[in-house]
């Protein structure tokens, strides 16, 4: 097929690959994340004439065994070559004919595609990017550039580590529905510009858009309407000259604004690769092509992650860098604004953000228009909803200012289309968590320096597997449409107006990315074995009976998945239980008949951290168990109408997203898997335990006793005193549950937590149990402990009641 000239020079430039070239794949896994079929010909599209984009395709084909794109394809005894450059490269003495060249192919295998229906060849567009440094405004492109070969030949030394192949879903000549009258020429030169647009969306994708001259951007900002007519209110509120409050405007430009260096990213790239690779085992990313075709298709992206850990910063947008995509601007807390991590946040995008600016019109001002303008300029934006990193685990009650003035920069009437991507964000091991243990027993937080930053990296060590899966995406626009469609009527230039719907949407928005969070979830052996000895009692069972147990609980969570974006290990139960003991958490005792695993008082409370990750995955599952073993013989329907009654509380707790149809199928799955788990018995009217199998049913239960017995706290203060406010109700709530916790052992620091509470609380009112003039619905209450009081033990129920009436006296 090759002359031997050129077989001679493919070896060259292969030796020069070879030695200066290390490409990393986008995505890092082709085959599995693609679904890419080795076993079928594949017809390979460059985006233009380069041997070496070529050879470093090539290099990365043989690795993951897939058909070698200098072989060529074999068609009607024909041989036909397995690669194509869609356009010719940059260089004066490039030509069109390789254009042409491409069409001709193209028209080949359409060709024969039409006279054979058996064949199917697919076609793999596949582009190389040496560097993704954005250009900056104002400045010219290389004139190196036009010599072409040279320019690639210097490209390849200088940034040959930092090189990205980006694969994409194939095509299958097949699918084009071929017809026998269609012109081969037409549908040819088709394909061809269709590609051409992938590959310039796809680098601008990668790559971004141009940087500003940061001083420029702010200059032009100051001049802003909105912020021009801030400054001359800050000048006659504080009673100042125009040029005080026009300085005093741009000192709080300077506090906020990023100053985004692709140096700074290359140098944190390297360092991160290196950390990630001495203390994770790995990281698994997930669901993020769907994500690369939002961004390929000019969407700007809201990255909204769940906050565990101040690593998440670097997590997120090293993650995002590696799948091809630009790193965000990050809004982070101007705590992390010390030297020398803000000014290095500075420069991989983060601008910072007061914990508080109410009342502060001018700063508001600034803010909003900043924050606009880095959409209008097409960067991608990442905030954390939740406002600070979860103490507990948990997903925290959502602070709805940053999402607010998002749907109002939507409210300007700009062309990009916004997407608000929610992100699960999970580790096996959590630097804070010790300190967010001491934090939640009361101690004061500790304020963040360097000190504490070098005294916490020598601190790490078995950090085991990091999780970033990305949710179900929300583009603004739909969900405006679904809920007021009328809102375009709200459009206006300087987006600063507050209709009447603006917060109950954004309240509501803000539930659905913490829902969709929630359902991304990740299962690790960490929290599933945390889950699993907190619900044992003493926080202890035998290696047998816990590995056991992992099983019930994978093939529980297989069988009946929360949701289709949940990731579920895919190791034995043996191997997850090896995995978790290698990171050094338990206590690993061993007698004659074999090991036993538990954990003590103080590996419990840090313990629960890493369940609460995912509680909301058993919740249900283990009230289902929970009801099963306190009637003993009852109804499908019985169990339904039960869980239904305590599902409210439970869903603003840990937001869950079932409405009443989804819950009902739910829970009728959960019954059918434990049938098949031999855990019950399942007949048409009842279901009855299995008494060889329950201690595996307790188990499974156990996970939801401390949800319910805050629950029954909650109730039975509401039955005493129907009267008693919603803060003597949270704060009296409080104080039982803590006692609690010391007198049954109750080692999770959640249990008696202000903010469990006062969602609690805010649930109730909503629920229709309290309204607004601290009166309470006392037949619903009676209805609910009906349910509540016989699903908890009588030993916990009797210091209920102990505690309420010595309150009483």
């Amino acid at each position: 097929m090759f002359s031997w000239w050129t077989k001679v020079y493919f070896l060259l430039i292969q030796f020069l690959v070879k030695l200066f070239v290390k490409s990393k794949p986008i995505p890092t896994d082709p085959i599995e994340e693609l679904n890419l079929d080795s076993s079928k010909p594949i017809l390979y599209v460059l985006p233009y004439n380069s041997q070496i984009d070529l050879m470093v395709v090539r290099s990365l084909c043989l690795k993951y065994h897939l058909p070698d794109p200098l072989t060529g394809i074999e068609i009607n005894g024909k041989i036909v070559p397995s690669y194509i450059y869609i356009d010719k490269g940059p260089g004066i003495f490039a030509s069109y004919r390789q254009q042409t060249k491409a069409i001709e192919i193209l028209r080949d295998y359409i060709s024969a595609h039409q006279q054979n229906h058996d064949l199917d060849v697919q076609m793999l567009p596949v582009s190389v990017m040496f560097g993704r440094r954005p250009d900056k405004e104002g400045k010219k492109m290389p004139s190196l550039q036009v010599v072409g070969a040279t320019y690639k030949l210097y490209k390849i030394i200088v940034s040959g580590r930092d090189c990205y192949t980006r694969f994409s879903r194939t095509v299958s000549f097949k699918t084009l529905q071929l017809d026998n009258n269609q012109d081969i020429s037409t549908l040819a030169h088709k394909l061809s510009r269709v590609a051409r647009i992938h590959f310039a969306k796809q680098r601008t994708a990668s790559v971004g858009p141009k940087l500003p001259v940061r001083q420029e951007m702010l200059n032009k900002l100051l001049n802003n309407q909105s912020i021009s007519e801030a400054i001359l209110e800050e000048a006659k509120s504080k009673n100042i000259n125009l040029d005080k409050a026009k300085k005093n405007a741009l000192a709080i430009l300077n506090e906020i604004a990023a100053n985004f260096s692709y140096r700074m990213l290359r140098i944190t790239d390297f360092i991160l690769t290196w950390a990630w690779h001495r203390l994770y085992q790995g990281l698994k990313v997930t669901n993020a092509d769907p994500i690369r075709e939002l961004a390929q298709n000019g969407h700007e992206i809201v990255y909204v992650p769940c906050h565990r850990s101040h690593m998440d910063y670097l997590l997120l947008s090293y993650v995002l860098y590696r799948q091809g995509l630009v790193p965000p601007h990050i809004a982070a807390g101007i705590n992390l604004n010390f030297w020398p991590a803000g000014p290095i946040f500075r420069r991989l995008g983060a601008f910072f953000i007061r914990r508080s600016f109410r009342g502060n019109k001018l700063y508001t001002a600034v803010f909003r228009e900043y924050l606009a303008e880095l959409f209008v300029r097409g960067y991608s934006v990442e905030y954390f909803i939740e406002g600070g990193r979860s103490r507990t685990g948990r997903l925290l009650d959502p602070k709805t200012g940053m999402l607010t003035i998002t749907v109002q920069t939507l409210l300007r009437g700009d062309a990009r289309p916004i997407t608000v991507v929610p992100v699960y964000i999970g580790y096996e091991h959590v630097l804070e968590v010790a300190t967010y243990a001491n934090e939640l027993r009361g101690a004061q937080k500790q304020k963040e320096s360097l000190w504490s930053t070098i005294k916490a990296f020598f601190k790490l060590k078995k950090l085991g597997f990091g999780y970033v899966n990305f949710g179900q995406a929300i583009p603004l626009n739909q969900f405006l449409n679904q809920h007021i469609p009328d809102w375009r009527e709200a459009i206006e230039p300087t987006g600063s107006q507050r209709p009447s719907w603006l917060t109950p949407t954004t309240n509501l928005l803000a539930k659905q990315i913490m829902e969709r969070i929630n359902s991304s979830a990740a299962i690790n052996a960490m929290n599933l074995c945390s889950s699993i000895l907190l619900a044992a009692d003493q926080c202890a069972l035998t290696k047998v009976r816990l590995i056991e147990h992992i099983d019930y609980s994978i093939k529980i969570l297989q069988k009946v998945p929360y949701s289709d974006l949940i990731t579920i290990p895919d190791q034995t139960p043996e191997q997850l239980f090896e995995h978790a003991k290698q990171m050094g958490k338990f206590i690993i005792t061993t007698d004659e008949v074999g090991e036993i695993v538990g954990l003590t008082a103080e590996q419990a409370i840090l313990m629960t951290y890493y369940r609460n990750n995912i509680q909301h995955l058993l919740i249900i599952p283990a009230i289902v168990a929970r009801i099963l073993l306190k009637h003993n013989r009852i109804s499908l329907q019985e169990v339904i109408e039960q869980v239904k009654l305590l599902f409210p509380l439970i869903k603003s707790e840990l937001f869950l997203y079932h409405n009443d149809e989804q819950l009902t199928e739910y829970v009728e799955n959960i019954i059918a898997t434990y049938a098949e788990l031999h855990l019950i018995s399942y007949s048409t009217d009842k279901l009855t335990l299995n008494y060889l199998k329950m201690s595996g049913l307790q188990l499974l239960a156990s996970s939801s006793k401390d949800t319910l017995q805050r629950y029954v706290v909650a109730f039975s203060l509401l039955q005493k005193d129907p009267s008693i406010s919603r803060a003597a109700l949270e704060k009296e709530g409080r104080l039982i549950a803590e006692r609690l916790s010391v007198l049954h052992g109750i080692n999770a620091p959640e249990f008696f937590d202000k903010g469990v509470f006062s969602i609690l609380v805010a649930s109730l009112r909503e629920q229709g149990y309290l309204d607004d003039k601290d009166g309470a619905n006392l037949p619903k209450i009676e209805a609910m402990n009906k349910i509540l009081k016989p699903l908890i033990t009588a030993r916990v129920m009797q210091t209920i009641d102990e505690i309420n009436s010595l309150k009483k006296e």
